[in-house]
């Protein structure tokens, strides 16, 4: 049989190409014997004389959009992998299971699945230069794992544009003299809020931690002044939405816009400031930290030392799904990022170098976290436990307080926002380019901002929030990650994408990686997906327990997404000629077909 092969696979809608002729070459595939169902062919090569002219050269076929640097694309990896989760969970998820004790699980974990995980996205990226959906030419039956991360995509952009709105609003609020969360007696508190200098350890006697007490200045600021929680009763009653926080979320969307508007080059140059500004905070945040009384005491209790807690299976679920999700692999980010690069750009020193940041990042910052708690903790009297959270209650609540009570207050605690301004504006940024790969920004950006402003900004919205963070990128992303794993490792195969990563670098993956990409990642995400699966509880949030319809529209939410894996599955299959195993093998055959004739251009 003759299949005519015209070798456009690196040419992209991004950039137009150069007027050139394009040498057609026909590529004679020989069936020379069958094993194991799967079809085995020789192969020879005949050029087509061109009929226009010269043929285009390789700089010309290579005609697609790159960074405009090296370091355009690093600090794009990293301010994606680098988010609020750094911040407010990482160093909370330290504490409780352990200290540095909990390093052993996080590290080995990092080592065996995270960087594997890393590296196999970044090469398939920069191999294919093609984003999270059309990347699966290399074994089309796989393309709707594409389509699920998309989707995904699309759902945490619901949410996650809204916590940036918060922290815009807390800034634009912290622009005051007297910081508007000091003190009781504002239009916004209840008369039961109480004055933080009154609460100590007796008067918290009760069983309550200070982290869980409500009537703080603080956490009523939140929870009445920003969020108007008071005036809904719970996820059936959304109520109209906060025209404070429209505002907010309308200009985070102008900035996302004209952030992406042209492309990498210009979201490249957004990052130098996004990007490195959180460490620039992050820093002057542990100065000022480790200056306050009470600030070793919190550093002492981030980094004790308890083995006992290794004993317990939850705390090696903990790291597993923090080093998961804190490296962000799985997302479709990494394979689109890595398909503006340069074909041999050594991605495998990438992979190490970013991966190493993001997790240096998180324990660093535990160090600004708990210098501060410290500093809450002696100055109410009360245990570091008492005042330790995690989530919204840390950054909005907790670190607000401490930073209203030292001097120049309004100068630290815009310092504070901007930085959460600038990790939020980062892995935004990259949820909003993802389906730029598959010409949907428009739509997507859309929908984002019209279900955000309909739902997360409402009266009631944090419970449209919570459900959201659960569900939509919890036990679906793992899910996501594990069948691109399979695809790559067992269905395109360990030997053949090695082979991809030679001809971009001039050397193999080493038999470590080779084993991690085709047994240990696997094997580790499977094991993640059905923990996540089993230790998954019903909703709650604070005092309020979700009613059990919303955790069906919570697995109704992420089934939406997983479902493309098996429903493109099937329609590829049905879409073939003959039988289903015929189809099996003919979709086979194609995959090891267009791996051909792509190393045939490359080389």
């Amino acid at each position: 049989m003759n299949i005519q092969v015209l070798p456009d696979h690196k040419l992209s809608s991004v950039a137009p190409l150069k007027p050139c002729n394009v040498e057609k070459k026909e590529v004679e595939l020989i069936l020379v014997k069958d094993q194991n169902g799967v079809q085995y062919t020789s192969s020879t090569i005949m050029p087509t004389p061109s009929t226009h002219g010269t043929p285009c050269t390789a700089e010309e076929l290579e005609e697609r959009e790159t960074w405009g640097k090296k370091i355009d694309f690093l600090l794009s990896v990293i301010g994606f992998a680098v988010d609020l989760a750094n911040v407010w969970r990482f160093p909370y998820l330290c504490y409780k299971n352990g200290g540095g004790a909990f390093l052993i699980p996080y590290i080995l974990f990092l080592v065996i699945a995270g960087m594997p995980l890393f590296y196999m996205e970044l090469a398939l990226g920069q191999y294919n230069r093609e984003g999270a959906a059309t990347v699966w030419k290399i074994c089309p039956v796989f393309k709707g794992v594409g389509y699920t991360v998309i989707i995904i995509a699309l759902y945490v952009g619901f949410y996650y544009n809204v916590i940036i709105a918060w922290s815009l609003y807390y800034l634009f609020s912290s622009m005051t003299s007297e910081l508007p969360w000091l003190h009781c007696g504002n239009a916004w508190n209840s008369p039961n809020c109480t004055d933080p200098k009154l609460l100590n350890g007796s008067f918290l006697g009760n069983g309550t931690s200070y982290a869980k007490y409500k009537m703080t200045p603080a956490a009523e600021f939140y929870e009445r002044g920003v969020l108007h929680l008071h005036e809904s009763r719970g996820i059936q009653d959304l109520g109209m939405p906060r025209w404070e926080l429209v505002l907010c979320l309308v200009a985070v969307v102008f900035l996302l816009y004209f952030s992406l508007w042209k492309g990498v080059k210009s979201s490249g140059k957004v990052v130098y400031i996004t990007a490195t500004m959180p460490y620039v905070v992050l820093f002057v945040l542990l100065i000022r930290g480790i200056t306050l009384p009470g600030a070793m005491d919190g550093i002492r209790a981030y980094l004790h030392i308890d083995f006992k807690q290794l004993n317990d299976p939850k705390v090696w679920i903990d790291a597993a799904t923090q080093i998961f999700y804190s490296l962000g692999a799985g997302f479709g980010v990494l394979i689109a990022f890595a398909s503006y690069n340069k074909f041999d750009n050594n991605c495998y020193r990438d992979a190490i170098l970013t991966s190493t940041v993001n997790c240096v990042t998180s324990f660093f910052s535990g160090f600004a976290i708990f210098s501060v708690l410290g500093y809450m903790a002696y100055k109410h009297g009360v245990r570091i436990e008492d005042v330790a959270t995690e989530g919204a209650g840390l950054v909005f609540i907790i670190y607000p307080e401490a930073i209203s009570t030292l001097p120049g207050s309004t100068f630290w605690a815009i310092v504070f926002f901007i930085m959460l301004l600038t990790l939020g504006i980062d892995s935004s940024l990259t949820a909003a380019r993802l389906p730029s790969v598959t010409s949907a920004t428009t739509f997507g950006h859309y929908v984002s901002v019209s279900v955000s402003l309909s739902l997360s900004v409402c009266q009631g919205g944090i419970y449209v929030l919570t459900l959201l963070d659960n569900y939509a990128a919890g036990t679906s992303i793992l899910f996501g990650v594990l069948i691109e794993a399979i695809g790559v490792s067992w269905f395109y195969g360990v030997d053949r994408f090695s082979e991809d990563i030679e001809r971009m670098m001039g050397f193999k993956p080493g038999l470590y990686w080779r084993l991690c990409w085709k047994f240990v990642s696997p094997t580790f995400l499977l094991v993640v997906v059905i923990a996540s699966i089993v230790t998954s509880t019903g909703l709650s949030y604070d005092d309020y327990v979700f009613p059990s319809w919303s955790n069906v529209i919570g697995w109704g939410v992420a089934l939406s997404s997983m479902m493309f894996v098996p429903i493109y599955a099937i329609y590829k299959f049905l879409s073939m000629p003959g039988t289903f195993k015929q189809s099996s093998r003919l979709d086979i055959e194609l995959t090891h077909k267009r791996t051909f004739s792509f190393s045939m251009v490359d080389g």
